[in-house]
């Protein structure tokens, strides 16, 4: 390990290299990192969630979801390492699992550019340095096509992933981060809070020029999108959540989604 550069997660942790690891990854997009990486043959136990790539993670052992982790499961598959996630993982079992795991890994990517530490420190304390940087360097190149395109105009959209309740994303969301890429910018709801909950109001739908609705957590379809346009009467597209929301090896993809996105709204206008 480079003492310039530790190998520090996301609490300021600093973790010791170690290729021999047993991995537990709670995190579906970073257990397709690792794979990309060529550790697959370290991940000791994924989440059923952890679907990416397919072929590979049906053979790695279920240990419940990214909420309802299955501690007793994980105790048994005896990892040395765990990765965990401060958005989709829960502080007190996180706080468990601590206290039989050797090393917890804690992830909080904010930005798409926080991919590239992600990927050095998955690579650096799992022995898949040389395969990180490979990753980085075509993350830096997509990064780059996208920087390349003639500016487009600033809106305001809103980015839904639930209703009953209606529920969005704050500015501090890496998806909200993956929207301002392109000049967007999503509206201040809520009280602080990440995902807050809002109503449809006459005031909300007229500072958008546009609603954004993703396939997942909830599984929004075009049939929902077709509805809401003609009850709101502003335009609706259905988007890909995995390419806005995952971070880690579909960043690139999610790179290249962002300059079909904007051209798909731009055409509307």
């Amino acid at each position: 390990m480079n003492p310039s550069n530790p190998l520090v997660d996301a609490l300021g942790q600093r973790h010791d290299p170690a290729p021999d690891a047993r991995i537990v990854c709670l995190v579906p997009s970073i257990t397709e990192l690792l794979c990309e990486l060529g550790l697959a043959g370290k991940l000791a136990g994924r989440t059923g969630f952890c679907i990416h790539p397919r072929d590979v993670v049906a053979a790695i052992p279920k240990v419940g979801g990214t909420k309802d982790v299955n501690i007793e499961k994980i105790r048994k598959l005896a990892p040395t390492h765990v990765v965990v996630n401060i958005d989709e993982n829960e502080k007190p079992t996180v706080e468990r699992l601590a206290e039989f795991v050797p090393h917890v890994v804690v992830t909080h990517p904010n930005a798409p550019r926080d991919n590239l530490a992600l990927a050095r420190l998955m690579g650096g304390i799992f022995g898949a340095s040389d395969a990180a940087e490979r990753w980085c360097a075509g993350f830096e190149a997509e990064y780059a096509s996208l920087k390349r395109l003639p500016p487009g105009p600033a809106r305001t959209v809103l980015y839904c992933i639930w209703q009953d309740p209606w529920m969005t994303v704050s500015k501090e969301t890496y998806i909200a981060s993956m929207l301002a890429e392109l000049g967007w910018q999503v509206p201040a709801l809520g009280q602080g809070e990440r995902y807050p909950r809002f109503d449809w109001s006459q005031g909300l739908v007229d500072g958008l020029d546009a609603v954004l609705l993703s396939t997942e957590p909830y599984r929004f379809t075009e049939e929902h999108a077709d509805a809401l346009e003609k009850q709101i009467g502003i335009p609706v597209f259905l988007v890909d959540g995995e390419m806005m929301s995952w971070y880690g090896s579909r960043a690139l993809e999610g790179l290249r989604y962002l300059g079909s996105l904007r051209a798909l709204v731009d055409g509307t206008y």
